[in-house]
């Protein structure tokens, strides 16, 4: 039966009713029916489905802890530690907001890495990365990228999570997904995620370059420190150092050498920014306060002060 017919029938039933609710024509000329007055009632639009929000997941790391440890923790902001990395850690802000013709690309990019595996890069990582979110105009962004062999939530005593190779190998679509906030004012965590077969073709793709600008630019008072492989082991840490605005490469007192430092040092000659950093020296150093010594190079220049 066609629309007209539906009506034309409608219109019968309301005749033989003796109805009195007839009004104008409808579409196609059909007759429609009116409510009266008093029944008519307001047209409600339904409700639009409530957007579900995925709450921020957050970590506690145990500061107690970490004090122990010797590491920098901002319930003890004069300890010695602090003010040791205080010190290292203020060329690389003032890097991080250069303006103008002084301006470093990438600057807010930060790598940590080492010529060889132990001599401490993960742990200068972590207090630089917790010393900088103790300032007053910054967030930090600690990046674990040493995929192969991931260590910053093992060190800070949490479980391992999904994180950056999971989202360049496209198992997670957002970013927010695997960020960690942490109970350290203004630290975010981002690990290292699953090992995989492809990190150093992942960490050198689009995706990466994406990623990257994505963390980068998206806050302007952010800085984002990158626990790296160490360069002389891997290949995936200077594919990393590639996009780094400014490097870090901690040196082991007595151990690494000399023949060791210009190679770590020439695997990140692209970087604009290399800093260097001596660990686990016994002496009081000239630069620093209780056995850290930095040295700052820009460009050619190599200068790091002996501890």
């Amino acid at each position: 039966m066609s629309i007209i017919e539906q009506a034309v029938k409608r219109l019968d039933q309301l005749k033989n009713a003796g109805g009195d609710g007839l009004a104008e024509d409808g579409p196609l000329g059909a007759a429609v029916e009116r409510q009266p007055a008093a029944a008519a009632k307001p047209v409600v639009a339904p409700a639009s489905p409530a957007v579900a929000r995925v709450p921020a997941k957050t970590v506690h790391i145990d500061l107690a802890r970490l004090a122990a440890r010797g590491l920098v923790t901002p319930d003890q902001p004069r300890s010695a530690i602090a003010e040791e990395f205080r010190l290292i850690k203020r060329p690389l802000l003032g890097n991080a907001v250069q303006e103008g013709q002084a301006a470093v690309d990438n600057g807010n990019l930060i790598m940590i890495s080492s010529a060889l595996p132990g001599e401490g890069k993960t742990f200068n990582a972590i207090n630089l990365a917790i010393s900088m979110a103790m300032e007053l105009d910054y967030t930090v962004l600690l990046v674990d990228a040493d995929v192969s062999r991931p260590s910053v939530l093992r060190e800070l005593d949490l479980p391992p999570q999904a994180g950056l190779m999971d989202v360049l190998a496209g198992e997670v679509s957002d970013l927010s997904e695997v960020l960690l906030k942490t109970n350290i004012d203004k630290l975010t965590l981002l690990p290292a995620g699953m090992p995989h077969q492809r990190a150093t073709e992942l960490l050198a793709s689009d995706a990466m370059e994406q990623l990257l600008g994505q963390i980068a630019h998206r806050y302007a008072d952010r800085i984002i420190v990158f626990d790296s492989p160490p360069l002389l082991v891997t290949t995936e840490s200077r594919v990393l150092a590639t996009h780094m605005g400014q490097v870090v490469l901690v040196v082991e007192a007595e151990r690494t050498t000399h023949a060791q430092v210009n190679q770590a040092l020439a695997a990140i000659e692209p970087c604009p920014i290399r800093m260097m950093v001596l660990n686990k020296s016994r002496q009081r150093s000239v630069g620093g306060y209780y056995g850290y010594g930095y040295g700052y190079g820009q460009g050619q220049e190599h200068n790091p002060e002996a501890a």
